[in-house]
């Protein structure tokens, strides 16, 4: 091939794994001598003299849920244009299947990997990493670990949802939270306590209930409370899994949205605005989120050694009927 485009072995290797600068016209003359001879880089071969394997590990919790596909979409989109696979995996949202994924993607070389971590993922999967200097960007949630990472906007926007339902009228509002460990979590439910204490109202134990991020646990949730003594007047669902269990919860109560009980959520749907009531919530610019994510990654791929960032992308409110807008 060097023969048939005139240039050094060492040209050709440059082109063919971009880790040099060529300059247009002998870049031109390689890739046509490469359709020309049908060439087939071996992935295998390369990485193992040295090269990259042009292949990124993308680790979430939940491929079901709807949120993740624009998502993924984004991020597959972006690191394709920059000549990269994905590979994908589910955690599960369990510590030990999610370090045997990522385990599993390290044993393959990927250049890089892009985790929606679990809450666990700090104190299984993130050492075997760190250790093996792959680069490494969260995304969706934070756990505390020193890598860079692309976030929603969570604590002001879970305010602005508890206030515009403590502006209807509202003072003992159900907030069904995401799993414990994750900042993400703990970032939502403070800006639900904020709004409380904003508007002078005492936050009730009680009415703070642990939905685990997904439809089984926080229908069971809201479920108890709506069989409180005194059973909130409005519910905040800290993602769009737990909506929907909020949602089926307040069907078998034979109670009405908003007529009955008040809903409002963190985290859109794509067709939020047909449900009727249409949900008013917190929509993640996920298309920005899965860029951001990427555009980290090619950084630190590309040698980058300046200090980590976090990235933190701004949320739009949706306001609907469900609060008791009409």
């Amino acid at each position: 091939m060097a023969a048939q485009a005139g240039v050094s072995l060492s040209t050709v290797s440059h082109v063919l794994n971009h880790t040099r600068p060529v300059n247009d016209s002998t870049r031109e003359r390689v890739e046509q001598a490469v359709q020309e001879l049908g060439y087939r880089r071996n992935a295998a071969a390369r990485t193992l003299a040295g090269g990259r394997s042009h292949a990124i590990g993308v680790v979430i919790s939940g491929l079901t849920n709807q949120y993740f596909g624009p998502l993924l979409h984004a991020i597959e989109r972006r690191i394709s244009a920059e000549g990269y696979i994905l590979l994908l995996g589910d955690s599960h949202d369990e510590p030990t299947r999610e370090r045997l994924v990522i385990d599993s993607f390290l044993g393959r070389s990927v250049d890089g990997l892009i985790v929606a971590p679990s809450a666990g993922f700090a104190d299984q999967a993130a050492s075997a990493i760190t250790s093996g200097n792959t680069p490494l960007v969260l995304i969706d949630r934070s756990v505390g670990v020193d890598c860079d990472g692309v976030t929603p906007e969570n604590r002001a926007s879970t305010e602005k949802l508890t206030s515009h339902l403590i502006d209807h009228g509202h003072r003992r509002i159900g907030a069904i939270v995401g799993l414990a460990g994750l900042d993400s979590s703990a970032e939502r439910r403070d800006g639900y306590l904020d709004a409380l204490r904003a508007h002078g109202i005492e936050p009730d134990p009680r009415l703070i209930i642990a939905g685990e991020s997904n439809q089984e646990h926080a229908r069971a949730a809201v479920e108890q409370l709506l069989g409180l003594d005194e059973p909130p007047t409005a519910l905040l669902t800290l993602n769009n899994a737990m909506t929907i269990g909020a949602m089926r919860a307040i069907s078998d109560f034979g109670l009405r949205i908003p007529d009955d009980i008040a809903l409002v959520c963190y985290d859109d749907f794509e067709w939020s605005d047909l449900f009727s009531p249409g949900l008013t919530a917190i929509a993640q610019n996920v298309e920005r989120m899965g860029r951001e994510a990427v555009d980290l990654l090619m950084r630190r791929i590309d040698g980058d050694d300046s200090p980590f960032e976090r990235r933190v992308v701004d949320t739009t409110f949706h306001q609907r009927t469900s609060c008791g807008c009409h």
